[in-house]
């Protein structure tokens, strides 16, 4: 690049010959061809100093940064490159242990359930059981309370009926006498409670 900016530099000034012999009679001193020679040696001097110490010093500057950049930019693409892989491998394993434990837990719900259902199930059973023997056990009690009901009221009614007429008459009465009235109204009665 710096050579090819010197080569047109003097390209350019011999180029400009003509306007530079037209200059002379207007009375430019630096275009008088007298002092060309040691114009020329001296911007042939200070390019060439320029051109060394732009490709002794600083140009390789530049390139040393422009490579060391580039192959930073390098590795950062390369790191990023492998970061992405890493993610992604990571979100795979992620999606097959959150897709592992939604089956675990699924499978844990339904055991749960039957275990469940079973335990409802055989308590149900033993409830049943319990309330039909407890349906058996008092209609038996029903039965004998109405086998035995009638023989107890009847008792009691003669008692009372006793202590009543010996109070209203003040003497004792025949037992089986009232015994026989209190049997024939709970016989008649009996009839609309008991069915019989």
């Amino acid at each position: 690049m710096i050579k090819k900016i010197y080569f047109q530099s003097i390209f350019f000034s011999f180029l400009f010959f003509k306007e530079a012999f037209a200059a002379e009679s207007g009375g430019m001193p630096q275009l008088n061809p007298e002092f060309w020679i040691s114009q020329i040696f001296w911007l042939i001097l200070t390019f060439g100093i320029m051109y060394f110490i732009l490709s002794k010093f600083i140009l390789p500057k530049i390139s040393n940064n422009l490579e060391s950049r580039k192959s930073q930019i390098l590795e950062n693409i390369e790191a990023a490159e492998k970061q992405r892989e890493d993610s992604e491998t990571k979100l795979k394993e992620y999606d097959e242990i959150l897709l592992k434990s939604k089956m675990e837990a699924k499978s844990i719900f339904n055991q749960a359930r039957e275990k469940a259902l079973k335990d409802i199930g055989s308590k149900k059973e033993v409830l049943d059981r319990q309330i039909d023997a407890e349906i058996i056990k008092a209609e038996k009690e029903i039965k004998e309370l109405r086998v035995k009901a009638p023989d107890k009221i009847n008792k009691i009614a003669i008692e009372t009926s006793s202590e009543l007429l010996e109070k209203l008459i003040g003497s004792e009465i025949n037992s089986s006498s009232i015994s026989a009235i209190v049997n024939d109204l709970s016989k008649r009665n009996g009839d609309k409670y008991y069915g019989n």
